[in-house]
């Protein structure tokens, strides 16, 4: 039989990738290590690169004298984020190619990644989401009607460039003096079960951090443990870049005990748990992701979601992100949710995308994955929240400014009659303005309106 010849398709499927663990042993740093110590969670956690000096070692000659300088550098006068990164997310980079390879520019960014006529957009700003004021407790962010989201811990497993709460997590840096939680582990704990008991209005608690990898599986189970005895509380959502950072981590006996008793209760609750990461590439989807993934679904979660961040130079791209999402489903069994904007953090606008290019994103992943597997791309608008990227009130294209509009009050705005009329703003990066846009900018600017 003979098919009539057909035009190619944009993007071509079946992938020209496989789905295996890359071998580390090819790295200078890793040359003798076991499986049995590469699959240990604590032989991962000993040997977290915290810096340079560490990164050297592991990566040896791969890692160039100029590439070094240059990582150096931003560390001094741009990052946001310190150096933290396990050996299982080094084994995903292309050791070849460190300057183009896309882990790397978000995991280890280099000075001359940052754009330098806008590092930052005027509008940028710490905690650019504005959680913390809207925390009804230290670390519980009311912020949706209906949901909320629990800030755990403020550390994690790994720590990535572009973080939206670089505010609070991580260590503090030259640029970022991190705020600390004030409150003891416990008692803030605690005070969220308390909130959440006497607000029935919240069915659903996001349980976040930094990440719950870095936090004690005691000290995880029984804060879950109380939210399925809440009666209100019918979604859990326990968030985790750790399952793709350090997949070892979950892999413990100890840990799947734990999870295996959570998610036994909440089937007997009838309450619905699910467990999301955080991978913004296909290079990092590996078989011990799609393990744990297995594991965890056998035990009776909901779903394990992913959400990605949207990043110039790492998933802007129709084949980036339909190859991710496709490993993703294909492989390890986790279903493409989100893929947010990167958000308006300082010096990120080298990441950032305009909010035309994420609705051409969108557009372009249509059609190709099943409609359940087909992410969003979102847009999180400060004071309102997550938005579909089609869902914009109005646009200025000429000077990057999107206007959105919500039909929920925050916390802070109970007693505001203007909330559900009001036009929210968010901005593209400047640079990608026409420059009648970039001249209005810089104009603002110098006028201090900015």
């Amino acid at each position: 039989m003979s098919f009539a010849r057909r035009s190619e398709q944009p993007f071509q499927y079946p992938l020209d990738r496989e789905f295996r663990e890359p071998d580390w042993t090819r790295l200078p740093g890793y040359r003798g290590v076991t499986r049995a110590a590469w699959e240990d969670a604590t032989w991962q956690r000993k040997n977290t690169v915290k810096n340079l000096r560490e990164l050297k070692e592991a990566l040896g000659d791969f890692l160039t004298d100029d590439l070094a300088r240059d990582i150096e550098r931003d560390q001094a006068e741009r990052a946001t984020m310190s150096i933290l990164i396990t050996p299982h997310m080094i084994n995903t980079m292309d050791e070849r190619d460190l300057y183009a390879d896309p882990l790397r520019r978000y995991m280890l960014p280099a000075f001359s990644d940052r754009r330098t006529d806008w590092p930052s957009h005027p509008k940028a700003s710490r905690d650019s989401l504005h959680e913390q004021e809207m925390w009804k407790v230290e670390g519980l962010t009311h912020r949706y009607p209906t949901k909320v989201l629990a800030e755990m811990i403020s550390t994690c497993p790994q720590y990535c460039g572009h973080c939206t709460r670089m505010d609070l997590v991580g260590n503090s840096v030259p640029q970022v003096k991190k705020l600390k939680f004030v409150v003891p582990q416990k008692d803030r704990h605690t005070q969220m079960i308390e909130y959440l008991k006497a607000t029935p209005s919240v069915r659903d608690v996001v349980v976040s951090g930094g990440d719950i990898a870095n936090l004690p599986i005691g000290a995880l189970e029984r804060f879950v443990d109380a939210l399925l005895d809440v009666p209100n509380i019918r979604d859990i959502r326990l968030a985790s870049k750790g399952l793709m950072g350090i997949p070892q981590h979950f892999l413990q006996d100890e840990v799947l005990s734990a999870l295996d008793r959570l998610a036994a209760k909440a089937q007997d609750r009838g309450v619905s748990l699910a467990l999301h990461t955080h991978v913004n590439h296909a290079n990092q989807v590996t078989p011990l992701l799609g393990k744990i993934a297995g594991k965890l679904l056998a035990m009776g979660f909901r779903d394990v979601r992913n959400q990605g961040v949207l990043l110039r130079g790492v998933n802007d791209s129709q084949k980036a992100l339909l190859d991710l999402c496709f490993m993703l489903q294909d492989h390890a069994r986790v279903l493409p949710y989100y893929f947010y904007m990167c958000d308006m953090i300082p010096n990120s606008e080298h990441w950032r995308t305009s909010v035309a290019e994420a609705q051409k994103l969108q557009h372009d992943i249509m059609g190709y994955l099943p409609g359940f597997a087909t992410p969003r791309i979102v847009c999180d608008v400060p004071y309102v929240g997550k938005r579909w990227v089609h869902q914009v009130a109005e646009y200025d294209r000429e000077r990057g400014i999107s206007y959105w509009t919500k039909n929920y009050r925050t916390g802070i705005e109970e007693n505001d009659p203007d909330a559900l009329t009001r036009k929210y703003e968010f901005y593209d990066p400047i640079y990608l303005l026409p420059e009648s846009g970039q001249r209005w900018w810089r104009a603002q600017v110098q006028a201090g309106a900015a």
